[in-house]
This record gives C-alpha cells, structure tokens and sequence, in this order.
C-alpha cells in the first residue's frame, strides 16, 4: 500500500497568481488535479469545499460524513482525508496557507472559528436552503475574481473567504448549540490551552492530572471543562489524540505495530492493540485491511 501522501500547495499551481491559495471547482480539481489520490491523504494547508450536487462519503480523521448539497467542509493542515463520491458530484474548492491568512487578517485569527479551533469539532456543517444559496455564490465569485485580474482582486478574494468562514461559524453555532456563554469563552480557551498541551506531549503524557497540574486547576474541574466544550473526558481527549496518531502512522506503514505503539509511550503492544480495539472498534490488523481495500 502506498504511503499517506502529504500535498503541499505549490503543487497546485500552474501561474503566479495568489501562490498561497488555490481554488477551483470540484469537478475540474477531481479530473485534473485530484485523479491519482485514492488512499487518506493529508495537506499543509486549510481546505474548504462546498458540495452542491451529487452524494457519496468524506472521511476526515477516520470520521465519515455524508456528502449531498449543502455539505461545507474545513480542514487544518495535517488533517487525513480522503471521499468515496458520486461520478455526478459538483462543487467548489478552495485553500490557503497559514501564512496567506495571517497576513491579511492580522486582528483575526483561524483559531477562532470553531471548525479549525479543535480536532474535536466537526469538520462538516450542512447548510440550510438559505445558507446553501448565499455560500454557493461567494465560492462563484471567489472564483472569478481569481481568473479576473481585476483591480483589487485579492483584497476582494480575501474578503470573500473570510464571509465564508463567517457563514460556516453561524450555521456550526446553529447546528451544535453551545450550552453556555461560559463554554464559548473562558471554557474554550482553556480547552485550546489543553489542546495545545496535548499536542506536544501525547506520546509521553497521558494522565489528565498531569495536564490539570500544568494547567493550575483540579482535574475534577479539567473534565468539567472538556465535557462542556466537547462533551468528553479530559482522559477520552488525550486518548483520541494518541488513537489518531496511531491510525495515521498505522496507514503510513512506516514501522510495524509494535514499533508505533512503542512511538506513542506504550511498551506493551498487545495492552495497545486492546486498547486501539477498545476506543476505535476494530484491531490494528483490520483497520489495515480495511484501507488496503481503497487502494
């Protein structure tokens, strides 16, 4: 099976127009540039499209979501995707780098929108009638204005991404239904701080006490923090951080399963193969299989 491929933007671009950013329709980026990738791959880049006809599967980190009209998609850099579509499929597409964004927007911040805040937030938002219409003719006109070459392009392109966002926010708001203020502020950045902690540390750390210690709080109020903003424990968090790291290392094939269980701080391979089996539902050797079967 071949290695989960890592796309840079770069190779995306045939001019000079914009080099940090990309955008296409769907049925001309599936034909032209998209044919050859089956396997979960990954990007550099945030990635947004738009489904407008057709049906089939997106599966983003392992988690499937139903394509159809009105399906939005955001994806952060590093992300594994891959979709299984309808040879009818339309739609839009577009991305950007980190820097491209930061750039331009240097009082906003990516983090800030709930679909690129947390690798626990959805990734898919189904947009309404009225949403559907107003998203589907920025994407067009994001589109024009990048074939253009009209004056103030790229402040009209950056504008228009960011009412897309701005859309993608309100209807996510809409659809999940934050308990609290308190969750949506104070709750959320100390998540992120969580988050970021996990980040660095989740091969070695595991113990939700640790990261509340680090944290300056209790972990009894950790988990009241992480099951308001996700719904989960501080312990389910970190576990489904090392269980992502595991499937996408497991799909690389780059070691064997004893030595990616070693890699993510656990030295006994079949405790880590149970408890693969326990969060994910299926053995390391299966989940294997099942993705040699894409290819």
């Amino acid at each position: 099976m071949a290695k989960v491929t890592i796309l840079d933007i770069q190779q995306f671009h045939d001019h000079d127009v914009l080099e940090e950013f990309y955008v296409n329709t769907l049925q001309d980026h599936l034909e032209t540039r998209h044919k050859d990738i089956a396997l979960p791959h990954k990007h550099n880049f945030y990635l947004s499209v738009l489904f407008t006809k057709g049906t089939g599967i997106h599966e983003v980190d392992f988690t499937s979501y139903a394509v159809k009209p009105g399906a939005l998609f955001f994806l952060n850099p590093g992300q594994t995707h891959h979709w299984d579509l309808s040879e009818d499929t339309e739609g839009f597409i577009f991305f950007h780098t980190q820097e491209f964004y930061d750039l331009h927007y240097i009082n906003n911040s990516l983090n800030s929108f709930p679909f690129f805040y947390s690798m626990h937030h959805p990734s898919c938002v189904y947009l309404n009638e009225k949403a559907f219409i107003k998203t589907s003719m920025l994407f067009e006109m994001i589109l024009e204005e990048s074939i253009s070459q009209d004056m103030l392009e790229k402040q009209a392109i950056i504008s228009m991404i960011d009412l897309v966002y701005i859309q993608g926010t309100r209807t996510y708001y809409t659809q999940q239904k934050p308990s609290t203020t308190e969750n949506r502020n104070s709750y959320y950045i100390k998540f992120r701080k969580l988050e970021d902690l996990i980040e660095q540390s989740y091969a070695l750390e595991k113990s939700p006490s640790a990261y509340a210690k680090t944290l300056n709080m209790s972990a009894k109020h950790l988990n009241r923090i992480t099951q308001g903003v996700v719904g989960k424990t501080a312990s389910d968090v970190i576990l489904e951080r090392v269980m992502l790291e595991a499937k996408k290392e497991l799909i690389l094939q780059r070691d064997s399963f004893a030595q990616i269980a070693l890699s993510l701080g656990y030295d006994d391979y079949a405790y880590f193969s149970r408890l693969f089996k326990k969060k994910t539902g299926e053995t390391p050797s299966n989940f294997i299989k099942r993705y040699k079967r894409v290819n």
